[in-house]
């Protein structure tokens, strides 16, 4: 029975670095060594370890995305199990290990079957490994809504939160406010004392508003630049204070459209790079073969990013964490940096420090993935769980 696995004749990208002519050794759901090739073929495995020839492709952490909302004709949207156990098994094959299924603002009835049906497929996954819930809302600004329905946003209602909560069993991991919302800081307080990510994001927020919500331990912000204050000389507002503030860190949808590669390039000479978080925001019919194309109950249609089809406004993404990769090294980035911001920097800043990180003692999620960055292997708690083609 197998119970290891080394890779080896690997280039090895830990998470801080590339490291050649290395061998990377799994037993049950651990990394135990890391290792050069030469220690390798001194070593010896008996027949229940499982030896893979890299053939010098490179093996890194595996990718975490803690923006999706889905992917493959199956989404959070969707309110069910099946749904939710999909996206697992669909985002394997693209080099996901784990994911935070996200949930747009809704009716307090749908959110709460949204919610427990996440909970109820934790456990239960065939491919990457659910995290917990990112809840987009409802809690957000009716000025920035981006394809969001007013009718579904709500003032910040403590009790509800509670409710949110208590169903989902302490699964929430993150979840987009308004900081300037009235009562957002006794909320901001209670979500810091369940140890939930608040982000600031869909929010006209001063700059001031969010030096304040700072205070209250709001230090990430969703999709930077889309649906929030912009910067300007006078008011620096949500986006500026992200420049102007080394403490916070954000994530972008690196497709293309959501943000100009050039801003993504400056953005990175302005913030520390272990700040930056790539996600995929992506909708339902990401990935979908089939039409019509439906993502929180709007007809969409595909030209680089989801446009709501009533108004044209855009909707989300069709990217996968691999295109993400993919687009950040074609802007120029090294793909050491890329890992950072795809796999070590969600690890951290969502408190899942058993992630991101190649090295003894994390946890086995990994990813192989050949010299144009296609995946050859997805590796889950220690297992193969995905062989490219």
């Amino acid at each position: 029975m197998q119970n290891s696995i080394c890779i080896h004749n690997a280039t090895v990208l830990n998470g801080f670095t590339q490291m050649k002519n290395c061998a990377v050794l799994i037993k049950k759901n651990k990394i135990v060594d890391v290792f050069n090739e030469e220690r390798f073929l001194k070593k010896k495995f008996d027949g229940n370890t499982l030896l893979i020839d890299a053939k010098g492709a490179y093996v890194t952490p595996g990718l975490i995305d803690t923006h999706i909302h889905g992917i493959g004709g199956f989404g959070t949207d969707d309110g069910t199990q099946k749904s939710i156990l999909k996206m697992s098994e669909i985002l394997s094959t693209y080099g996901v290990t784990s994911f935070v299924p996200t949930l747009y603002a809704g009716t307090k009835q749908k959110m709460l079957k949204a919610i427990k049906a996440v909970v109820s497929a934790m456990g239960k996954e065939k491919g990457a490994r659910i995290l917990g819930i990112h809840l987009e809302g409802p809690f957000i600004s009716k000025d920035r809504l981006g394809v969001q329905s007013a009718s579904d946003i709500s003032p910040v209602d403590l009790n509800l939160m509670k409710e949110f909560w208590n169903a989902s069993k302490g699964h929430i991991v993150n979840m987009t406010v308004a900081p300037e919302l009235k009562g957002m800081r006794e909320l901001a307080l209670y979500a810091v004392s369940k140890g939930i990510v608040l982000q600031a994001g869909h929010t006209n927020a001063t700059y001031e508003q969010m030096v304040e919500a700072m205070q209250a331990r709001i230090f990430h912000v969703t999709h930077l630049f889309n649906a929030m204050s912009r910067m300007h000389h006078r008011d620096p507002g949500v986006v500026g204070a992200v420049f102007i503030h080394p403490e916070l860190s954000c994530e972008i949808i690196a497709d293309g459209i959501h943000i100009n590669p050039e801003i993504i390039k400056f953005l990175l000479s302005c913030k520390s790079l272990d700040k930056v978080v790539l996600v995929t925001d992506s909708l339902k019919p990401a990935k979908q073969k089939t039409k019509p194309l439906i993502a929180n109950g709007d007809e969409v249609y595909l030209d680089k990013c989801f446009y709501r089809k009533s108004d044209h406004a855009i909707a989300g993404s069709a990217l996968t964490m691999i295109d993400s990769l993919k687009n950040i090294v074609s802007y120029g980035f090294h793909l050491e940096q890329a890992v950072h911001m795809a796999s070590t920097n969600p690890a951290r800043i969502m408190k899942q420090e058993h992630l991101g990180i190649i090295a003894p003692g994390y946890e086995a999620d990994l990813v192989v993935l050949d010299e144009k960055l296609n995946v050859l292997y997805t590796i889950i708690g220690g297992k193969m769980n995905y062989k490219g083609k």
